[in-house]
């Protein structure tokens, strides 16, 4: 595995993937469809989003011919290194298409153990946080800085993100709602950027359900390797994704998944 042709080609794929977007972004040309049509769901896709997963998929089809790719749009394309790609043009479509910056595109090298390297992108503020072979590090407009997580801290003091209120069952709602009750702050809409801000050590918690790997493939990349933790509810790893605990430390994790641990 050449580490540093996967680190260029990560930062390449960012980079035509923002190309693709940001023309879109707060435009009148976004068109928006409904990948869910007649089953009483809205899941939106883009122009953008679709724009994006090509564009980085042309480019890993010339750079990396015999790796795996997995995208949201475009489903899988099997692969014969051991290596898959998996990428999310744009997570976070609903709030791209309401002009919050709360979206990014994920992308993550996966071999047999898992996400081994992975980016988060937020192209219009111009944040970029990578994650892996020993690299821990958010570009952004004030220069690189390392990502750290933050340290041990008891539920009371801790900042918990999701994205929907809802969050999944009845009974996946019940329980994340339990863990609210416990925490100092919990926001809601943040998208793959809660990911982000706990690797930054802005956060304490990120707790999810329902999510697919190309949700989450890059999100644990970033986060363990700024020293946090990415599990499921059981304490499990969680890289086909389904239910997802993110904490910055042992004590949150710890504390978090004795509540949802209950949830069958």
């Amino acid at each position: 595995m050449n580490q540093e042709r996967i680190i260029e080609t990560a930062h390449a794929l960012a980079d035509v993937a923002r190309e693709a977007i940001l023309p879109f972004f707060r435009g009148e040309a976004l068109e928006t469809q409904n990948k869910r049509q007649g089953e009483g769901a809205f899941d939106p896709v883009t122009r953008a989003d679709r724009a994006a997963e090509t564009a980085m998929r042309d480019m890993l089809a010339l750079r990396h011919p015999d790796d795996g790719i997995l995208g949201e749009e475009f489903g899988l394309r099997q692969g014969r290194s051991g290596l898959t790609w998996v990428i999310d043009p744009i997570d976070g479509t609903r709030a791209f298409m309401s002009g919050a910056p709360t979206w990014g595109v994920l992308i993550a090298l996966v071999d047999a153990s898992g996400p081994v390297y992975g980016l988060i992108e937020q192209p219009y503020i111009g944040e970029r946080f990578e994650g892996g072979f020993g690299r821990a590090i958010m570009h952004g407009p004030l220069g690189p800085r390392p990502l750290q997580a933050r340290s041990d801290r008891a539920l009371d003091a801790a900042t918990l993100f999701t994205t929907f209120p809802e969050i999944g069952t009845e009974a996946e709602k019940a329980a994340f709602d339990l863990v609210a009750r416990e925490v100092q702050l919990t926001r809601y809409g943040m998208d793959c950027y809660a990911y982000a801000m706990l690797a930054a050590g802005q956060i304490d918690l990120v707790i999810e359900a329902g999510l697919s790997a190309y949700d989450i493939a890059a999100p644990i990349a970033v986060i363990e390797a700024a020293g946090g933790i990415v599990t499921d509810w059981q304490g499990a790893p969680v890289h086909d994704g389904g239910r997802v605990l993110a904490a910055a430390s042992r004590q949150q994790h710890d504390a978090a998944l004795t509540i949802l641990s209950s949830v069958t």
